[in-house]
């Protein structure tokens, strides 16, 4: 079988499985640009199942771009909250802003100009092109990375230069000028649903006959990746100060983790130290005074893309009316905060 012939194989056979096997997705039944925008950000590193209700709620309140760009920052990262890289909501708030007031709320049409938005990508950029305009962009994403090496059998490390030129090019070669938008949708969920990570269900696919790594049984080694350096780890003692109801925390500013996102008050050290020994450390006495009424600590791991954070969350009664530099909320007005899938957690207890 030549290449061509693999190449016509290979799409009709996606498209078919495609026309029985595809999701009924509620971005999928529109060609405004502004849903399909939303739902690929929010789905970047989120699987549909979690992602959809975002997607509902994002649509709800921001029915439309206007309406995203003109809403406060914290608003929509309170929308955001639990989907973590928080960066990629700044980004949707601004390039809504971006939209609204610069171009009149109308979308760029094409790829080029689709890739001057802040936070959108090759990828976003190819997504929105076909789905919602009909052009000719091949989507590469981790779904597609795995079907082309898999099928073609590709060995070349995805996160490489070398890699992403090889694979971007065979999808190009791939894609359907006849329909773009039903071919980009089809090897995406053949990668979520048919073509899974690990050991996926080769004897029931219909690409196994041109599927050049089950025939050399080694479809669990691709895609190739590489190797990712330790993960940095961190050790975040929040101060949850209390004074009746009362709770004192403060807007995150640095450039860190969680921007803009409220925090109690936190002293980050270098290794796990001792109660005892955190209560001695000069911010912890800045802050809390002489010997204060603290209360049982909750320890909490929470593991990030590039770093672990061992938290732990220290009740604390104090008498002050003020603690310089934070603001005391009611629990009602803490409900209403953006505040990290952390404090999140610590809150839910």
């Amino acid at each position: 079988m030549n290449s061509a012939s693999i190449l016509s194989d290979f799409r009709s056979l996606l498209i078919d499985w495609y026309r029985i096997h595809q999701r009924d997705l509620p971005w999928r039944h529109t060609t405004d640009p502004y849903p399909i925008w939303l739902s690929e950000i929010i789905l970047q590193q989120t699987r549909i199942e979690q992602g959809l209700s975002y997607y509902h709620r994002f649509v709800s309140t921001f029915p439309t771009v206007n309406a995203l760009a003109d809403a406060p920052l914290t608003e929509v990262l309170k929308c955001w909250q639990g989907l973590g890289y928080y960066s990629r909501a700044r980004n949707l708030h601004e390039t809504a802003k971006q939209i609204a007031h610069d171009r009149g709320g109308v979308f760029p049409s094409t790829y080029e100009e689709l890739l001057t938005l802040k936070g959108v990508g090759a990828y976003t950029a190819a997504a929105i092109a076909s789905f919602a305009y009909g052009h000719i962009h091949a989507v590469v994403d981790g779904n597609v990375y795995r079907v082309l090496a898999r099928v073609f059998l590709i060995d070349t490390p995805i996160h490489g230069t070398a890699g992403k030129k090889q694979f971007a090019e065979l999808a190009d070669a791939l894609i359907d000028p006849s329909c773009p938008d039903t071919y980009n949708q089809a090897i995406m969920d053949f990668g979520a649903t048919q073509c899974r990570p690990g050991q996926p269900d080769c004897t029931h696919c219909p690409l196994s006959e041109i599927c050049l790594a089950f025939k050399n049984d080694c479809v669990d080694k691709l895609p190739v990746r590489r190797t990712e350096a330790p993960k940095r780890e961190r050790f975040f003692n929040y101060f949850v100060c209390q004074k009746g109801a009362m709770v004192w925390l403060r807007e995150r500013l640095t450039n860190d983790v969680w921007r803009h996102l409220w925090e109690f008050p936190l002293v980050e050290t270098a290794e796990n130290l001792t109660l005892e020994s955190l209560l001695e450390q000069p911010e912890a006495r800045a802050l809390l005074g002489e010997s204060p009424l603290v209360h049982v600590p909750v320890q909490l791991k929470h593991v990030l893309s590039h770093q672990i954070i061992h938290a732990r969350f220290i009740p604390v009664d104090v008498s002050a009316d003020v603690i310089i530099g934070y603001t005391a909320f009611s629990p009602e007005q803490l409900s209403d905060l953006p505040v990290s899938r952390l404090i999140d957690r610590y809150l839910e207890q």
